[in-house]
């Protein structure tokens, strides 16, 4: 009996396929016709694909940015699997064939890992965290068509409604609260057309089967995420609960997150008031305050964060350390808690700005680099943007416009114009 969950029946020509589906593809996006040449799972996905969207070419949209997104997977039940996943699927992620990817049960993206090279690939159709690849948006996908039967489905390259996925075959496999059944996301693999071998929708099936088992044992001590990019005012999300923090609280939360060791009562004051002499009963009641929002998340003697702390500042350094410079400029949202002149503050900001952007220079990446110089905190860069210069090949389109920026940035620096190197000149 043929398994209608399959992309491909034993012995089966992928090419000879691929060319009798995509012939079959035409036919409905012209027409609307369909024949038995295509699976009645993906035939009923082509259908709401075509009522719920403008064509069968577009990109996915993003929906959630980057510092929102490190809050949100943070605190997303999946994070606890997150490491048996990786176990489980990794080697494959890492193969530089494929990209394993996890998301939830609206079908947003929260992870999409792999070699740079594929993820880059990849991006061009937006399967990039923060995007939504649910069939309403994304039309006829492995991750979206799970999601919307409830199955595990294997999407073999024409099978896509949308002509740019086309290149791509995946298998994703549904993934629920095991105490509920309510269902959480799922899991994907995604790569070339061999993935459409049996084994692959077996290996997603089994991973997931894994993933809910992991979600049954006891939940560690519960986790908190934190967003600090760019804003004077920390956005806090703590057991699903998402506050906006006083700047004061801010400030604690990202000291003790970039101390996870702790920091006894003297550190901490020191590194909020400086040499101030400031009344110890002061600390303790802002500490007394804070521990109302996170409870028990927050240890004392000595002061620390107990159980698991994203923030979006870790994000950055992760990504710079894995090598991933384009990763790491867009996680990067803005120098951290900018208002803030708290000296522990201060020198975190300045450590993580100074690290980014000097891997940035460094890197010769013109991506990267063109990140950075768009930014508001890279646009009057100028050896960002004399760099960028530099790493564009000449027939590159934004090359001229480069080039005029860099002249003018290097007008306002000379003698006698106003500006000092890296700050904006006086108008």
């Amino acid at each position: 009996m043929v398994n209608p969950w399959l992309a491909l029946a034993s012995g089966a020509d992928p090419a000879e396929r691929c060319a009798q589906v995509r012939s079959a593809h035409e036919d409905f996006t012209a027409g609307g016709t369909l024949n038995d040449r295509v699976r009645r799972v993906v035939a009923d996905s082509w259908r709401r694909s075509a009522a719920a969207l403008p064509g069968p070419e577009f990109v996915a949209p993003v929906e959630m940015a980057d510092a929102e997104l490190a809050g949100y997977r943070g605190a997303h039940p999946l994070a606890l699997a997150m490491p048996l996943v990786r176990e489980l699927l990794g080697s494959i992620a890492d193969d530089g064939r494929h990209l394993l990817a996890v998301c939830d049960a609206s079908g947003r993206m929260l992870w999409v890992e792999g070699h740079r090279g594929v993820r880059d690939r990849a991006e061009a159709m937006n399967f990039v965290p923060g995007a939504r690849w649910d069939e309403r948006h994304a039309g006829t996908n492995a991750p979206g068509t799970a999601l919307a039967l409830d199955h595990a489905v294997q999407i073999f390259a024409t099978e896509h409604y949308n002509r740019l996925v086309q290149p791509w075959t995946c298998a994703a496999a549904p993934v629920h609260d095991p105490r509920t059944g309510r269902l959480l996301g799922a899991i994907d693999i995604t790569g070339g057309d061999h993935l459409a071998a049996p084994h692959s929708l077996a290996l997603v099936q089994a991973t997931a089967r894994a993933a809910e088992a992991q979600l049954t044992t006891p939940a560690p001590a519960p986790g908190l995420a934190l967003s600090a990019l760019g804003r004077d005012e920390a956005l806090l999300v703590a057991d699903g609960r998402r506050s906006r923090l006083g700047r004061r609280h801010s400030e604690i939360l990202v000291l003790l997150a970039g101390h996870p060791d702790g920091l006894t009562g003297d550190q901490l004051s020191v590194a909020l008031y400086g040499e101030r002499p400031v009344p110890a009963v002061t600390l303790r009641a802002e500490l007394s305050r804070l521990r109302r929002l996170v409870g028990p998340l927050l240890a004392s003697r000595p002061y620390r964060l107990y159980g698991r702390v994203e923030t979006d500042a870790a994000q950055v350094e992760r990504e710079l350390t894995a090598g991933d410079l384009r990763a790491a400029v867009r996680a990067y949202d803005g120098p951290l808690l900018p208002a803030s002149e708290a000296p522990g503050i201060r020198r975190m900001r300045r450590l993580l700005e100074d690290r980014l952007r000097r891997a940035v220079l460094g890197g010769g990446d013109a991506a990267a680099l063109q990140l950075w110089a768009d930014s508001a905190w890279g646009e009057e860069d100028l050896e960002v943007w004399e760099r960028l210069l530099a790493a564009l090949p000449m027939s590159a389109p934004q090359r001229g416009a480069v080039a005029t920026r860099a002249r003018r940035l290097r007008e306002a620096y000379a003698p006698g114009a106003g500006a000092t190197f890296g700050q904006p000149p006086r108008h």
